[in-house]
């Protein structure tokens, strides 16, 4: 059984498949398919962004999908970032590294540096309800990134959860399925998948 994957962004298409490694699916992407547009993100929270791509993608190519949103909520940045993360502050046409720098700069005149990543998967069937599925994972943002920035997934260099001695982008893969945000969103999918097959 095909299942979609649909997101373009391959830091995020890793991180979901490291959580549905071994699965008896066939896990294809976007370019797989070659289903092209995008989806303008509407939504007020994860959920309803994460269903939008899901329901969307899933209707184009008559598929099982999976999509994702996830984003970053920093105590000293209230109300800035959240569901408008990638699009906040140098916004989603900068680079990787422009968006860091300038999340990093305006960071630096804070105190607290205590954060929260929150990710919610959803699943779409055909002709079912829609599933979501949702981990978060507290942390803090280091200083600098303490690893090269993985691309997509800029954050990953600087946040260290709560209980780890490694930031996300430097742990290994079973290390960082068990800590981060989309682990634990995506582990209880894989949980419903494995009762689907």
């Amino acid at each position: 059984m095909k299942i979609l994957i649909a997101t373009r962004n391959r830091g995020k298409f890793n991180g979901l498949m490291e959580g549905l490694e071994g699965l008896p699916f066939q896990f294809v992407s976007l370019e797989d398919e070659g289903i092209e547009g995008d989806v303008v993100e509407t939504g007020e929270n994860y959920e309803e962004n994460a269903i939008l791509k899901a329901e969307h993608f899933g209707r184009k190519s008559g598929l099982i999908t999976l999509s994702d949103d996830s984003g970053i909520v920093v105590d000293a940045l209230a109300n800035e970032l959240g569901v408008k993360t990638r699009r906040w502050g140098a916004g989603h046409e900068a680079s990787d590294q422009e968006w860091l720098d300038f999340f990093l700069k305006r960071l630096a005149q804070e105190q607290s540096r205590k954060a929260e990543f929150i990710c919610v998967v959803a699943l779409y069937r055909p002709n079912k309800n829609t599933l979501t599925f949702r981990g978060e994972t507290k942390g803090v943002i280091m200083e600098k990134p303490e690893t090269e920035i993985e691309h997509g997934i800029p954050l990953s260099s600087v946040f260290l959860p709560e209980g780890q001695t490694k930031v996300f982008s430097a742990m290994r893969k079973e290390e960082f399925v068990q800590a981060s945000h989309r682990g634990k969103a995506v582990r209880q999918c894989r949980d419903f998948l494995n009762q689907m097959r």
